[in-house]
């Protein structure tokens, strides 16, 4: 065999193995690829929204002791869907304080007054995928509440650049039929030491960090959470148990949370909702039927 006859066998095989490559890629999608639904979850891998049958939510009114937040978030969600201004929102506070779980019901609620926007959730570590994402959702007749949940970045990601860039917009703007929901338990969203870096690592150190700090200010709404009291606790226990109709007596369920939030060291929606699943096991209340 002679050089030429290798060489041609080699491309050969490389040519097979291009198509192969070609074949199994992800291709973009397209706006007819979406499925109906009210929510979905960006599939990095396949380029993809992927349906939920069911989103694991619960209603607006079992959210108590955050009044003034739920009022803020829903009031801003209610103007996007009309076609009102409204600004990207950045829930932040301390964990279990009901941060998730209200977009998840502001979304609930706005589609049960029968206004047409659904929620589509990006995982932390797929945020690369934002600018792209909006641009796709962008060419979509339908409005959408873009979510990301524990959204943080660590020494080292630079991927909250990709997230500056969807913010922004760029030339364009962000979409008029997209706005993007954050909650985290950072408000400037990096650690010190991250904005440390920047200082020490930029040209100008007041630009390093006013890069990093600035992150977040591209949020226009900024929406606090913070650590309940122990009366707010108990009336998300009673708020729930008055929703499931567990049978039990409000003496005894208060007394039993209250050990149970000292014995866990907090008091916390997330605190009350995992109390409310240990009693309706004991108490054999199927609350998994009634939401």
């Amino acid at each position: 065999m002679t050089d030429t006859d290798t060489d041609t066998t080699f491309l050969q095989h490389l040519a097979r193995i291009a198509d192969a490559l070609e074949k199994h890629s992800p291709t973009d999608p397209s706006p007819e690829d979406i499925e109906p639904a009210a929510a979905y979850v960006w599939n990095r891998a396949k380029r993809r929204l992927t349906p939920v049958k069911k989103v694991n939510r619960v209603d607006l009114p079992l959210l108590c002791g955050i009044d003034h937040q739920r009022d803020t978030l829903l009031s801003n969600t209610i103007a996007f869907v009309r076609g009102l201004p409204a600004n990207n929102a950045l829930l932040w506070g301390a964990r279990g304080t009901g941060k998730s779980s209200l977009v998840k019901a502001v979304h609930g609620t706005v589609t049960e007054r029968g206004m047409d926007c659904a929620l589509v959730e990006i995982h932390r570590e797929d945020i690369d995928d934002l600018p792209f994402l909006m641009s796709f959702l962008a060419a979509v007749d339908r409005q959408f509440i873009v979510f990301t949940d524990d959204l943080t970045f660590d020494h080292g990601d630079s991927s909250y650049k990709s997230l500056k860039a969807a913010l922004d917009g760029g030339v364009e703007g962000r979409p008029e039929n997209v706005i993007f929901y954050a909650t985290s338990n950072r408000r400037h969203l990096m650690p010190r030491q991250m904005i440390e870096n920047e200082r020490s690592t930029a040209i100008n150190p007041s630009e390093g960090v006013e890069e990093s700090v600035s992150l977040s200010d591209r949020f226009g709404l900024w929406v606090g959470f913070h650590s309940i009291d122990q009366e707010t606790f108990f009336d998300i226990i009673d708020g729930y148990v008055a929703h499931f109709k567990i049978n039990t007596s409000k003496v005894d369920v208060r007394r039993e949370a209250l050990a149970w939030s000292m014995e866990r060291g907090a008091r916390s929606g997330r605190v009350a909702w995992q109390f409310i699943v240990d009693l309706a096991a004991r108490t054999e209340t199927d609350i998994y039927k009634s939401k």
